[in-house]
């Protein structure tokens, strides 16, 4: 069961105390002044002193005994199935509620004027709150009541809330990590299939890329529960996965880096250049005995980062793959869940008839939400 947000801050119960005997003085406040003009109006005044005395011991007993009218309204609430018990005990309570606001009324009356000439016994105020006043504490009671339902009530739907943003909050968690842990076997996998591949050409390059791969594993590892790092981290362990292309492709790969020093502190999706940098190799460079080059941009633009990769193969018939790998299908998931429709995750014409790959997302440097009316801009397809 979800604690209440008074058990969870005890504090706030004194808060509260405090909040309900300010409120007493305030309406004292307002109450003693209405007293104090309405007797100088009628040609009856008092001294300010009587006026502030009177009207603040009023609220204030109203405060002390408001207590046991609150404990009684959380044991006996206005809820589904109990309305019926809760009228029974709020009738009769509410009585007695009045009859003790007299009785304590009339014993600081009493006090209060037991100096004067004309002191007032017990009875005589008593009976006198009797006739003037029993009816307005039975207003109070239940005014006393409404507004502590009223407060639980909005209490309970803001935890409800909270509770719900939590669930939600921990959902998107668990799909992103669900996401990232299917991406890494991925990787590792046609990492090791290319070192396979290797092994019947090069036995010293296969195994400086296993050197290397057991690098990049251990980054992958450490790194599995962060959703975003900056780009400078992002690139640097896209290099260490490029030192294992070049050396698998050696003269058939080229990577040329267009890379605004302004973006590299901005936040990007762990691991999500290394896909679309696989997915460049795998349909722009394998294929073909010729050599190919890879492009590697990033630039910071209208409140987003801008992410391209670029490779100079035959590109693509269509406008979007037909069929998307692991590594794609995965980096979409996860951008759809991280930024909603505050990003585009784009394939356009690159400029030697290649594809371009292009990734916008929000600027920002730390990790936090983004807004979904965040809509990135429109860019120029790829020089």
């Amino acid at each position: 069961m979800t604690q209440t947000t008074a058990n969870r801050h005890p504090w706030l119960r004194w808060l509260r105390w405090l909040m309900l005997f300010g409120l007493a003085t305030i309406l004292g406040l307002a109450f003693a002044g209405q007293l104090y003009l309405t007797r100088q109006k009628i040609g009856a005044p008092v001294p300010w002193s009587f006026a502030l005395g009177r009207s603040l011991a009023d609220w204030y007993v109203f405060a002390v005994l408001s207590l046991p009218a609150l404990w009684l309204g959380r044991q006996f609430p206005f809820s589904r199935g109990g309305i019926g018990t809760a009228v029974l005990v709020h009738l009769p309570a509410g009585a007695v509620f009045s009859l003790s606001w007299m009785a304590l009324r009339a014993a600081v009356e009493q006090w209060l004027t037991r100096h004067d000439l004309a002191a007032v016994s017990f009875s005589d105020a008593f009976n006198r709150s009797l006739v003037a006043t029993f009816v307005f504490n039975l207003l109070i009671y239940w005014g006393v009541l409404l507004a502590h339902h009223a407060l639980s009530y909005y209490e309970k739907f803001h935890e409800r809330e909270v509770t719900n943003a939590e669930l939600e909050a921990r959902l998107a968690q668990a799909r992103l990590q669900a996401l990232q842990m299917q991406l890494n076997p991925h990787f590792l996998f046609n990492t090791l299939h290319a070192i396979s591949s290797l092994m019947h050409q090069d036995v010293e390059a296969a195994d400086r890329m296993i050197a290397q791969l057991s690098g990049l594993l251990r980054y992958a590892l450490e790194s599995t529960e962060e959703q975003e790092v900056p780009l400078r981290q992002e690139l640097e362990f896209l290099d260490r996965y490029l030192v294992i292309q070049q050396t698998r492709f050696r003269d058939r790969l080229e990577i040329r880096r267009e890379i605004d020093p302004a973006a590299l502190e901005g936040s990007v999706p762990n691991l999500a250049l290394q896909p679309l940098v696989e997915n460049a190799i795998q349909h722009g460079i394998a294929p073909y005995a010729h050599p190919g080059r890879i492009t590697l941009r990033a630039l910071r633009r209208d409140g987003h980062l801008v992410l391209e990769v670029e490779d100079n193969g035959k590109g693509l018939k269509t406008a979007a793959p037909d069929r998307e790998g692991v590594g794609l299908a995965n980096t979409r998931a996860r951008l759809q869940q991280l930024y909603g429709a505050a990003h585009r995750f784009e394939f356009t014409r690159g400029a030697e008839g290649g594809l371009c790959v292009r990734l916008t997302i929000p600027w920002h440097k730390e990790r936090g939400e983004v807004a979904p009316s965040e809509t990135p801009p429109r860019i120029e397809p790829c020089p």
